[in-house]
């Protein structure tokens, strides 16, 4: 049992280090440029959207769409690990999460 212990602690330390902080930044920032900028140059349009007055059929306006969309989303699960990580890692965990979700945001 100890040896299981020793081998998925091994596992979890390779996982859940330094390397997956790389990829995810890494990633983010790849994707950033290479869609030149999309979080911040569509920003207007997507605003845009959601507020604008529809003029079809149904009865589902963009706004709710998109908050019905975001419900699922993000969940409850989100801001328990949110509030859990501003507990356990401070005010840093906050920032780099900033940072995460503006590099990854719309992917």
């Amino acid at each position: 049992m100890q040896l299981l212990t020793q081998i998925l602690k091994q596992i979890n330390d390779l996982v859940w280090g330094l390397p997956l902080i790389c990829l995810l930044l890494g990633t983010g920032i790849y994707f950033t440029f290479k869609l030149r900028l999309i979080q911040l140059t569509k920003l207007k349009l997507a605003f845009k959207c959601i507020f604008k007055k529809q003029e079809g059929e149904g009865d589902v306006s963009s706004f709710q769409a998109l908050c019905t969309a975001l419900s699922s989303t993000i969940g409850t699960g989100n801001i328990v690990g949110v509030a859990t990580a501003i507990a356990a890692g401070g005010p840093g965990a906050l920032f780099w999460m900033w940072v995460s979700a503006f590099l990854w945001d719309g992917y």
